[in-house]
């Protein structure tokens, strides 16, 4: 039976076994999550659509609008860094999502009206907006619940179930009236689910008293500084600069958008030297596992991320999507990401379960690898489907029906997995600092996925499709050579109990480890 001692206060209001507080972010999180993949099922088919008729768009480029689309999905996660930060430092994390809802309200609005003014205006608020919401919402999640509740574990699935419903039910219900009604109602319907999600929050916030509270204002323990830490930044800043200086040329010669990129490269980069140099020699080994995992999520993500943008503009323009005299909207593809998620979740799960009773190989770094390939696998049914295309001038709607299946299985099996491993394998004094790195390597994987569907308009779908299967399977198949040589850097510590909680969301998995939950290194010979 469920303890009744959430947060250490008796008599806490529970329902279905569960904090009220559960359900409060359920619903505010699938509103949420309803408003954020209703935009994104839409965005690339608004930028394209005609700019003439009776439903017009902004004319643009696949080109172009890929472009905006690498950018925006980038943005939406590395933005997670500074929310994060704001709520670690000033806000707490309750405050941070009630300002985060209020922006995207706002961003929302902006959308509904015409002119590139507001749309840019809007997508820059949806970007901060989901920054502040999305790194905190989960955390206040764990917090209602004391570390030995045994229904700790449910209420997550429960909350990861709105998630999943959120993004199903956008993709339907928005796209079908951006699609087929108006651009700018679709917007418009994706703010009202977040208005909605805003009110849920508000008007429930009182179940959640208590939780993700602003930090309190103690000074800080006096201590001496750790040895090398003042070494390691002299080494990590002359690392930014240097990669600044060699920036610069991007900026004088108009491309502010490179200059930005290397710059923040060079950010990570001299970040992750001071990390590394402050370290000790055993955390040295773990964080060279932990940055090969983020290498290979920059790879997963630029391939998966092709659902919102190339593979949404081949469904739009290259397949024949008549059903039984129903032509079915481009965007009702990107549901079955997250219905195949609530099909498949729970049997995967299991399957690994018992895979590992069975004394088999079953540690983050092979489901991370083994992942990567079947992912890989899925685009040999988009090359299929675009040697089709090639041959008859259309494709048919199974292709892309098995390729989100199998892309929505590389996701069970690999996301969860480097959530939970690099989580476990950071120093606990760097555990934030790490999960800052993960919300970075998902968002270039999101530029590298704009990137590579820009250069689908030069080389073709083919040729990009086959080059991201390829990729994917090489790149899983090394991380399964190097299955030994990681797990010896990892010195064990994959095998420690779960630090962290396993999101299994639609298109996405990424949110902060709470604080209670790292685990604590031993010393070697302790």
């Amino acid at each position: 039976m469920a303890k009744a001692d959430a947060l250490g206060m008796d008599g806490q209001p529970r329902l279905l076994g569960h904090p009220a507080g559960l359900f409060v972010l359920f619903f505010t999180e699938l509103w949420e999550r309803f408003s954020y993949f209703g935009i994104r099922g839409i965005l690339v088919l608004f930028l394209v659509a005609q700019t003439t008729g009776n439903n017009p768009g902004f004319g643009w480029s696949n080109q172009e609008a890929l472009a905006l689309y690498g950018w925006y999905t980038m943005l939406v996660y590395l933005a997670a860094i500074p929310g994060g930060i704001l709520a670690a430092r000033w806000l707490g994390q309750r405050r941070s999502v009630l300002a985060g809802g209020l922006i995207l309200c706002l961003g929302y609005g902006l959308l509904v009206f015409d002119g590139a003014g507001a749309f840019y205006t809007g997508l820059t608020l949806v970007v901060l907006g989901v920054g502040c919401l999305k790194p905190n919402i989960t955390g206040m999640v764990g917090a209602l619940y004391s570390p030995d509740d045994d229904q700790r574990d449910i209420g997550f699935t429960i909350f990861y179930i709105g998630i999943n419903v959120g993004a199903f039910l956008s993709t339907l219900v928005v796209g079908w009236v951006a699609v087929r009604i108006d651009w700018h109602l679709g917007f418009g319907l994706a703010g009202l689910g977040m208005l909605a999600g805003q009110a849920v929050y508000i008007f429930g916030g009182k179940y959640l008293k208590g939780v993700g509270e602003p930090p309190e204002r103690n000074n800080p323990e006096g201590g001496a500084e750790p040895a090398g830490s003042a070494q390691a930044r002299r080494t990590a800043l002359l690392a930014v600069s240097a990669v600044i200086l060699i920036s610069v040329p991007f900026l004088l010669t108009g491309r502010p958008a490179a200059f930005f990129m290397v710059a923040f490269l060079g950010l990570i980069a001299g970040q992750a030297i001071a990390m590394y140099r402050e370290s000790a020699p055993l955390e040295r080994d773990r964080l060279q596992a932990v940055f090969f995992t983020l290498l290979l999520l920059v790879v997963f993500w630029g391939a998966f991320e092709q659902a919102g943008g190339l593979m949404n503009l081949f469904a739009q323009q290259k397949t024949d999507r008549m059903l039984a005299g129903f032509e079915v909207p481009a965007p009702w593809f990107q549901s079955l990401n997250p219905l195949y998620i609530i099909l498949f979740g729970t049997p995967v799960g299991l399957a690994w379960l018992w895979w590992k009773r069975q004394g088999r190989e079953a540690s983050p770094l092979f489901k991370m690898g083994l992942g990567t390939i079947i992912m890989g696998l899925g685009f040999l049914f988009m090359t299929a489907a675009s040697g089709e295309f090639e041959a008859r001038g259309e494709s048919a709607m199974y292709w892309l029906a098995l390729a989100y299946l199998l892309l929505t299985l590389g996701e069970l099996f690999a996301s969860p997995a480097a959530l939970s491993f690099i989580t476990k394998l950071s120093p606990p004094r760097y555990s934030s600092m790490v999960v800052g790195f993960y919300f970075a390597a998902i968002g270039l994987g999101h530029k590298l996925a704009g990137t590579l569907g820009e250069a689908a308009q030069h080389l073709g779908d083919f040729a990009i499709f086959a080059g991201i299967a390829a990729s994917c399977v090489a790149i899983g198949l090394l991380a399964l050579l190097l299955l030994r040589p990681l797990k010896r850097l990892a010195h064990g510590a994959e095998g420690l109990p779960g630090s962290h909680f396993e999101e299994q969301e639609g298109f996405e998995l990424a949110d902060q480890p709470e604080a209670e939950e790292e685990w604590t290194e031993k010393k070697p010979g302790s």
